[in-house]
């Protein structure tokens, strides 16, 4: 049996995914000839993963998907415990990194390896946290949780709208954040040039 909830959180880890991706690879080529828009492409995905992933998908896996996996099994319990840790300190990573980022923008180049480094380890980490939640802890959700269960997850993720899922109509106040990333950023990432 499919359940919404699971359906979104893969099509929200997807999107997240695609956009950590593009965040490293928008780092690798760099600024180019047109370091206002590098900047402003890049502080708009870090935008983005605070605003989104931080402050709507995270809290419900937390709130109500991992203490009920961890209720119901023993074997994800561990796996709970470090995606809870994961979460706690993910606000405060990305700051870290949008920090970084400015600093590299206004003080310059001797500011850019710092970033550089904190960026690919942030991105590893993601991706990593993203394929323990759907490689243990669904599959474990899938196996022990109840039809109630299952309902009271449906509703509470199919409130989320994740601009990046394409799933559905932009809310307007993301609108503009998601221009700005798919119409600046050059291709594969967006449709804007390579400056």
């Amino acid at each position: 049996m499919s359940h919404a909830s699971l359906r979104i959180i893969r099509e929200e880890h997807a999107a997240l995914a695609a956009l950590l991706r593009s965040l490293q690879l928008m780092v690798e080529r760099g600024p180019k000839k047109d370091a206002d828009r590098f900047f402003a492409v890049l502080r708009a995905m870090l935008f983005y993963v605070d605003e989104f992933p931080e402050r709507l998908h995270h809290p419900k896996e937390t709130e109500l998907l991992f203490p009920k996996v961890a209720q119901a099994s023993h074997h994800a319990a561990e796996a709970v415990k470090r995606l809870d840790r994961d979460h706690a300190r993910g606000e405060a990573a990305v700051r870290e990194l949008q920090h970084l980022l400015l600093a590299w923008e206004l003080i310059g180049e001797t500011r850019r390896g710092a970033f550089e480094g904190a960026c690919l380890r942030y991105v590893n980490f993601y991706l990593d946290h993203m394929q323990l939640e759907e490689t243990v802890i669904l599959p474990e959700a899938q196996q022990w949780l109840s039809a109630e269960e299952w309902r009271e997850l449906d509703d509470a993720f199919e409130s989320n709208r994740d601009p990046l899922s394409g799933k559905y109509p932009a809310d307007p106040a993301y609108q503009r954040l998601f221009a700005q990333i798919v119409l600046n950023a050059p291709a594969p990432i967006g449709v804007g040039e390579d400056a």
